[in-house]
């Protein structure tokens, strides 16, 4: 618990057994509830997780957004904070992002990757998918995101309730945060991070899933 408030930790996860106890392990003891979403490993990483104490959730339907999907429905946090099973984000310095969130008196905050610190951990390519997927729905949506693609976050759990969130895929990430946006009930801020190379296999396909990202983000534009 942290300033009287309860923290659950969702944390999405394909064949991440070489990054996921890095992160469990890392993780300060304020925080309640750990909730790990297997999405169809093949690996250990649903057996580690479990032996390290955290709440394994099977998602079979393979998908981002259908990973966080099942993993919120079974959160029970005042506040729900999300990783990567990769280790590629800071999961040492919530205690840091919490009293920015509280202080920010917004209901999502979004951890921003960019620019990074580190020349290895992030390639050319994706910093580049990911600054052109940035600028793309700043323009779209009239408000300037600096890290669309970002997979951590802290945000209420009441806030799920007013948003409508319809992707399944990738497109999750920039999808939770233009709900936040759009919604002045909610409200959004970005909070710079220092990210790290990832644990384990790359499973991002930059091309197809950087086309459908931006065929989405047209879509949510126009409301279909």
């Amino acid at each position: 618990m942290y300033k009287q408030k309860r923290i659950t930790v969702v944390i999405p996860c394909l064949n991440e057994e070489e990054g996921v106890g890095r992160v469990l392990d890392d993780l300060p003891s304020f925080v309640d509830e750990v909730i790990v979403v297997d999405n169809g490993s093949t690996d250990r990483t649903a057996s580690v997780a479990a032996n390290m104490g955290a709440i394994v959730v099977n998602e079979l339907n393979r998908g981002y957004g259908r990973a966080y999907k099942a993993g919120f429905s079974r959160a029970t946090g005042d506040v729900i904070v999300t990783l990567d099973g990769d280790h590629s984000y800071p999961a040492d310095a919530l205690s840091y992002l919490l009293e920015a969130f509280l202080h920010c008196r917004v209901g999502f905050l979004s951890a921003s990757r960019l620019p990074t610190l580190s020349a290895d951990a992030m390639s050319f390519k994706h910093k580049l998918g990911n600054r052109v997927l940035s600028i793309l729905m700043s323009v779209l949506f009239f408000r300037w995101i600096n890290d669309s693609q970002s997979g951590m976050w802290i945000f209420r759990r009441d806030v799920l309730s007013k948003m409508n969130l319809s992707s399944d895929g990738m497109a999750f990430s920039e999808e939770i945060k233009i709900e936040a946006i759009l919604n002045k009930d909610i409200g959004f801020r970005e909070m710079f991070i220092n990210y790290s190379q990832r644990v384990g296999e790359i499973k991002l396909q930059p091309w197809r899933d950087g086309i459908r990202n931006v065929a989405f983000l047209f879509r949510k534009r126009m409301g279909l």
